[in-house]
């Protein structure tokens, strides 16, 4: 039997993890003694367990370490990260650690680094002559760095989930339901929002264009140029339908105000484009005098950056669209380490692909009147995101008005 030493630590019974690591042992194959279990005897006390787990191959025991590792589990022996060069440029030696989303360290000769730019799906990189340790993507990934490879040497942490009902905002809810009272949940993403902000915390926007459909993107727009939001990732479509809003009053055809349909409304988003082509770009479109309300235009006139990712599918698109999805990327990845906070409202797509390049410590609310979207974005590895089934149309104005209570948005925002 092959035989390693691991270790859990934290809020390990009520969050459901050492259950769990039982679980995915016994289910791969494999075995487990206890060695030693101090069980914490109070809320803000921590329980620590230390159990030897075997397996009759290597590779069936790799292969629950690499599992339990999302659980926060660590290999008890300490021993230094195995670091190997990756052999061309894109290309990770074999056998290299795949990362999760979770606050990372590895141990490189003698100090336990932490590793910055945590990301899942990525590789760690150590450079060796600033002693520094960082995600690297592999596509980004160059011939001689220094990748660490295999399990050793590797500390996750997990964020721990909340005891009880006081804390609020909980992380780790994977309850997915649109039976949940409205207001309160509005008033826990306030409160959230508020004590971050009060910070000086920065808050991404990842939006779809059904914000323009219910009407709401007037709330989007205001919480812009209020100072809320701070980031924008969308589609061509948000943009687009946005534009199409303040040059014609619709969203794909229909009032927005009224839900009527337009006689040939189902060409005012193409001919929306085609006058943000003819200013050049968005920017241009506003300081032009074409563009004259809406996210975008929020967007230009108070710096809030904005990342408009292309697909195959895309009408036009519009100028400002990135159709290169590498680059596309790589702009959503440097904002995504600059953030406290994200909002996923109404696009499964860009929700997924904004949730996989976050940090776990990143509070994140994904909400979307389809249920399949929140769990998809929890079932690729995104379990920290706090989860909303609603409808957006009457979720934001209601959000909107739980962050001007009491003056809020005034009075605290850092100027």
């Amino acid at each position: 039997m092959y035989e390693r030493q691991i270790e859990l630590s934290g809020h390990i019974i009520d969050s459901l993890a050492l259950p769990k690591t039982m679980d995915i042992i016994m289910d791969k194959g494999g075995d487990f003694d206890i060695i030693k279990f101090d069980v914490g005897k109070r809320k803000s006390d921590i329980s620590r367990a230390k159990m030897m787990v075997s397996a009759e191959s290597p590779d069936v025991l790799d292969s629950i370490l690499d599992e339990l590792s999302v659980l926060g589990v660590s290999i008890a022996e300490i021993k230094e990260a195995n670091l190997v060069a990756s052999p061309k440029d894109k290309v990770a030696p074999e056998g290299f650690y795949s990362t999760t989303n979770y606050v990372t360290h590895v141990l490189y000769k003698g100090n336990w680094l932490l590793v910055n730019n945590t990301e899942m799906d990525c590789m760690i990189l150590v450079d060796e002559t600033k002693g520094k340790a960082y995600c690297k993507p592999l596509n980004d990934l160059k011939k001689g760095d220094k990748i660490v490879v295999g399990r050793d040497g590797i500390k996750v942490a997990p964020p721990e989930r909340v005891r009880g009902k006081q804390g609020g905002f909980e992380f780790m809810n994977s309850d997915v339901s649109s039976e949940k009272p409205l207001l309160s949940i509005a008033k826990t993403i306030a409160s959230e929002i508020k004590e971050i902000k009060s910070k000086g915390g920065k808050i991404a926007l990842v939006g779809g264009p059904a914000i323009v459909h219910t009407g709401s993107a007037k709330f989007i727009a205001a919480l812009i140029r209020e100072g809320i939001i701070d980031v924008v990732f969308a589609g061509n479509a948000l943009a687009t339908h946005d534009i199409e809003s303040d040059q014609f009053g619709t969203s794909l055809g229909i009032n927005v105000e009224t839900g009527e349909i337009v006689s040939h409304g189902h060409t005012h988003h193409m001919r929306a484009i085609n006058r943000i082509n003819k200013s050049g770009s968005i920017e241009a479109a506003v300081k032009d005098g074409t563009l004259k309300s809406g996210i975008m235009y929020e967007c230009v006139k108070n710096n809030v950056p904005f990342v408009l990712a292309g697909s195959i599918r895309d009408d036009g698109p519009l100028p400002d669209v990135i159709t290169d999805t590498a680059e596309s990327q790589a702009k959503m990845r440097y904002y995504c380490q600059k953030i406290d906070m994200c909002l996923m409202v109404s696009t499964m797509l860009h929700s997924i692909a904004t949730g996989n390049m976050l940090s776990a410590k990143v509070k994140s609310i994904c909400i979307d009147i389809n249920p399949s979207t929140v769990t998809k974005l929890a079932d690729r590895g995104s379990a920290q995101v706090m989860r909303v089934v609603t409808d957006i149309g009457a979720f934001l104005p209601v959000l909107y008005e739980c962050l001007h209570e009491d003056s809020f948005i005034s009075e605290n925002l850092p100027k």
